[in-house]
C-alpha cells in the first residue's frame, strides 16, 4: 500500500516513539495492539511475527489443505518383470536416499519403459521422489520429478495434482488453462484445480468464470470451516470487483491493462500508462525481475476507492494480491502528477514482489515489503532521525512484520518511516543482490530471521541493532 507523508503528526510521533509499552510476562511482547482478523483483513497482504517456522498465508493454507497425501503406493501397479530393480529404487526412497533413487531412475533403460504397467510403476516412483525432494529442497527441485511422472503416465491424477501445485507455487507459465482443465478432468472431486484456475482467470480479468470455480472449490472443501470462510470471502471479493468494473473502459499497453471510467478525463489513463511503462523498465532493472504477464490497474473515481477495494482509510493506493490488481483513486491525479507517479511506482513494486514470491508472498514481512516499495520506487519519505533531536527509541522490526491494516494513521506513519530506514540500511550495507537472495529464501518458506542469518551471516537481532546504531537510536525493549 502507499501512504503519503503526514507532516502534521510529527510532533505527536516524537512522543509516541519514546513511550515504553507494558506487557505481561507470560505473553509474547507486542508493540502494536493486535486486532482479531476480520473477513476483510483475511484477504489482504498479511504476515505474522517471526517464529521458528513461517506462518502460512490463507492461499498457502488452501493449497496445503487440498494437497492431501500425494505419494502413491507402488504395489497398486504390480510389475511382473523388472520387479527386483524397481523394488530396489522404492527401497531407496523409503530410506530417504533421494540422490541415489534419482540416479537409479535416470539410469533406467528406455526399453524397460515400453511396457504400460512398468511405465505406470516408474511414474509412481518419480512422483514419490518429487514429494521427498519438495520436503527437503523446496518446490523448485521437485518439478522435474513430477513432470517425469506425468509424461510416463498421462492419466495419473495424483501426479498431475502434484505438478499443478508445484507450478502454482512457483507461478510457472506452464500452469496454463488447458493444463488445469486436464487436471480437473482427471480429478473432478479435488478443490485445488478450481482454486488455481480461478487464480489464472482473475489475472486474465475473467472474473465471472473465476467466481464459478471458487464456488466449486468451496463445495469440495468439507472439513475446514476456516478454508470455507476464506474461499467465501475471496469469492465475494471477485464478485464485488466484477460489479465495480463491469462498466469501466479498458485500455492496454505492452505490460499493463488500465480500467477506468470512460466519462472521466481521458488524459488520466494515458498518463498512468506512461508512468507505469517507465516504472516497468527502470524498477524491473533495479529488482532484476520483470512480470511474466500484464498487470491490471483499476482507476477508481471520486469516493469509490475505499468501498470498492475494502482497503484501510489511510491508504492512497494498494496492490490487491488476491485479484492481482493495482487499485488507486483518480481524484486529484490530473493536478498532482508527483503524487500519481509515487503511488503507481510504489504499488508496481508490490506487484513485482508478489509475482516474484508467488504463493508464498505472505512470507515477506510488511516492513520489508513496504520498505522495498519506497526504496525501489524512489519514494521520498520523512526520515526517522528527523523526528526528534538526540537519542530516540525505535520499535523493533519484529513488531512490524504483520499486517498494518488496523493501525491508526499516526502509527502507520511511524511504521512506514521505520520500514524505509531499515530497508535503506539493508540495501546500502549489503547491496540489492543480497536483498534479492533474502527474498529467494523467503520464497522457499524460510523465516526472515533464518533468511538474514543464511544470506547476510548475522542474526536478525544483530541486524536490527546495527540499523539502530546507524541512526544513533535505541531499540525499545519489552518489560516483563
Amino acid at each position: 500500500m502507499y501512504r503519503r507523508n503526514i507532516k502534521h503528526i510529527l510532533g505527536p510521533l516524537a512522543v509516541l516513539i519514546g513511550l515504553f509499552i507494558f506487557y505481561q510476562a507470560w505473553l509474547k511482547p507486542r508493540y502494536f495492539p493486535e486486532v482479531p482478523p476480520s473477513a476483510s483483513q483475511v484477504i489482504v497482504e498479511d504476515t505474522s511475527p517471526a517464529s521458528s517456522a513461517p506462518v502460512a498465508t490463507p492461499q498457502e493454507r488452501v493449497a496445503t489443505e487440498m494437497k492431501r497425501p500425494r505419494t502413491i503406493d507402488p504395489v497398486t501397479i504390480p510389475v511382473p518383470r523388472h520387479s527386483e530393480l524397481l523394488s530396489a529404487i522404492h527401497e531407496e526412497l523409503e530410506k530417504r536416499n533421494i540422490a541415489l533413487a534419482e540416479s537409479k531412475l535416470e539410469e533406467l533403460s528406455l526399453s524397460l519403459l515400453t511396457e504400460s504397467a512398468t511405465k505406470r510403476h516408474v511414474a509412481i516412483l518419480w512422483n514419490n521422489l518429487g514429494i521427498l525432494q519438495e520436503k527437503t529442497g523446496g518446490t523448485e527441485v521437485s518439478v522435474k520429478a513430477f513432470k517425469k511422472a506425468v509424461a510416463l503416465d498421462p492419466q495419473n491424477p495424483v501426479a498431475h495434482l502434484n505438478l499443478a501445485n508445484a507450478y502454482w507455487g512457483l507461478r510457472d507459465p506452464a500452469l496454463t488453462e488447458d493444463f488445469l482443465r486436464k487436471v480437473l478432468a482427471l480429478a473432478p472431486d479435488e478443490p485445488f484445480p478450481h482454486v488455481a484456475l480461478a487464480d489464472l482467470l482473475q489475472e486474465r480479468d475473467r472474473l465471472t468464470e473465476a467466481g464459478k470455480h471458487l464456488a466449486q472449490a468451496k463445495e469440495r472443501i468439507k472439513k475446514d470451516p476456516g478454508l470455507q470462510s476464506y474461499l467465501k470471502v475471496v469469492t465475494a471479493k471477485v464478485h464485488r470487483a466484477e460489479k465495480v468494473e463491469e462498466k469501466l473502459s479498458t485500455h492496454n499497453s505492452v505490460h499493463f491493462t488500465v480500467k477506468y471510467d470512460g466519462s472521466e478525463d481521458p488524459t488520466t489513463w494515458t498518463t498512468v500508462l506512461d508512468i507505469l511503462e517507465e516504472a516497468y523498465r527502470e524498477i524491473g532493472q533495479k529488482f532484476n525481475f520483470f512480470p511474466s504477464k500484464p498487470i491490471i490497474v483499476v482507476l477508481h473515481t471520486k469516493n469509490q476507492f475505499q468501498g470498492a477495494t475494502g482497503g484501510p482509510s489511510w491508504a492512497d493506493g494498494l496492490f490487491d494480491p488476491v485479484l492481482g490488481r493495482i487499485q488507486i483513486p483518480t481524484q486529484g491525479a490530473a493536478t498532482d502528477l508527483a503524487w500519481l507517479t509515487r503511488v503507481l511506482r510504489h504499488e508496481f513494486v508490490h506487484a513485482l514482489i508478489h509475482e516474484e514470491l508467488g504463493a508464498t508472498g505472505g512470507a515477506i514481512p510488511t516492513w520489508l515489503n513496504e520498505g522495498l516499495a519506497m526504496q525501489l520506487a524512489g519514494d521520498p519519505w520523512q526520515e526517522v532521525k528527523n523526528l526528534a533531536a538526540g537519542e530516540h527509541s525505535l520499535v523493533p522490526l519484529t513488531a512490524l512484520e504483520g499486517s498494518w491494516e488496523s493501525l491508526p494513521a499516526e502509527r502507520v506513519s511511524l511504521a512506514y518511516m521505520e520500514a524505509n530506514a531499515a530497508t535503506h540500511y539493508l540495501i546500502q550495507r549489503f547491496g540489492m543482490h543480497k536483498v534479492h537472495e533474502v527474498l529467494v529464501h523467503l520464497k522457499a518458506r524460510q523465516t526472515i530471521a533464518a533468511a538474514i542469518q543464511d544470506r547476510l551471516l548475522l542474526s536478525y537481532d544483530h541486524f536490527q541493532q546495527q540499523w539502530a546504531d546507524s541512526l544513533g537510536a535505541t531499540l525499545s525493549q519489552p518489560k516483563s
